[in-house]
Parts: structure tokens; sequence; C-alpha cells
């Protein structure tokens, strides 16, 4: 079992900013993607953005321009910097690890960090 370490949420006014970590345990050497998801109450979970092994990244429209995700692969972190907040970015927001071993994919999520935007 791979435990992802979350930080970085909180509560921010509106146009504020907030930048969110993912740290996998470093002993880990076959991870793939890395990206950050979210869910609002009464929501399905939603992607917001990922990034390959090679730094390609894919974010969504909704955060487009605002948010960007970068990771460190020494550290094995993945990060979200979040711009430009607006009320409906509140949310919780999740991080999901692919770990690819041979021909096997496994999946791996954060613990989620609130994140509140309100004046």
């Amino acid at each position: 079992q791979v435990q992802l370490v979350e930080s970085g949420g909180g509560l921010v006014q509106p146009g504020g900013s907030l930048r969110l970590s993912c740290a996998a345990p470093r002993n880990i050497f076959s991870i793939n993607t890395m990206g950050w998801y979210r869910q609002a109450p009464g929501k399905e979970r939603e992607l917001v953005a990922v990034i390959s092994g090679s730094g390609r990244t894919n974010v969504a429209e909704s955060v487009s321009g605002r948010f960007t995700i970068s990771r460190d692969n020494v550290k094995n972190t993945v990060y979200l910097q979040m711009n430009s907040l607006k009320p409906e970015d509140t949310a919780v927001y999740y991080c999901k690890v692919v770990v690819v071993i041979a021909a096997d994919t496994y999946d791996y999520w954060g613990q989620g960090t609130q994140v509140t935007v309100s004046s």
C-alpha cells in the first residue's frame, strides 16, 4: 500500500491563491501519471489536472489559465498552484498517483484536503 501525504488546503478569499502538495514515498521508482481531482458537495469527483512522467499536462477547462500542475520526480511530489480562486473551486482536492510495474497499473489516492474559497 502506498500512502500519499497531501498538504496545502485551507480557507482563502476569492481571487486568492493556494498551493497543494502531494508526496509519495521516495522508494517508489515506477510512478507514471500524477494528478489532482476534486469533489464538491453533492457532485461527482472530477479531474482538475494531470501530469505525465515526461511532464505533459492536461488541465480541466474550468481551471485552465488559473491552475498549474507540476511535479518533482526526485521528491516524488506533485503540486497544484491555484491562482485567482473562485467560490466554485471549493471542494475536497485529492491527489492520485499511477504506479506501473511490468504490465500492471496501480492507482493510489491521497486522503483529500479541503479547499474553501469564501469571503
